[in-house]
């Protein structure tokens, strides 16, 4: 499986650890603002609805209030990217997802 960020022709990724989709998002991120990704954080919180995990938000944050996020929406099988102004900026669909989260 490859980590890289997708290029605009490449919309669909088989991720299927939790490792593996924090490691995807981050470098997605860090390579939309061109972050290192070794020296940037990623940060996670759980989303739930119901008291159920429906999905997670990642941000890394860089130099001038950086703030890039994505959302993984465990339902709709997909991570949705939004740069530091709120605007969405890709969105990946994958093919396979990790088990829910715990």
């Amino acid at each position: 499986m490859s980590t890289e960020a997708p290029t605009s022709d490449q919309s669909v990724v088989a991720i299927t650890t939790p490792e593996a989709l924090r490691r995807f998002v981050k470098e997605y991120l860090c390579s939309h603002d061109h972050l290192d990704p070794k020296q940037t954080p990623l940060y996670q919180a759980r989303l739930e609805r119901g008291g159920k995990l429906c999905g997670l938000l990642f941000h890394v944050e860089g130099p001038r209030l950086l703030r890039t996020s994505a959302i993984w929406a465990t339902e709709d099988h997909c991570i949705i990217f939004y740069d530091s102004t709120g605007q969405r900026f890709g969105e990946v669909k994958l093919s396979e997802s990790p088990e829910r989260l715990q």
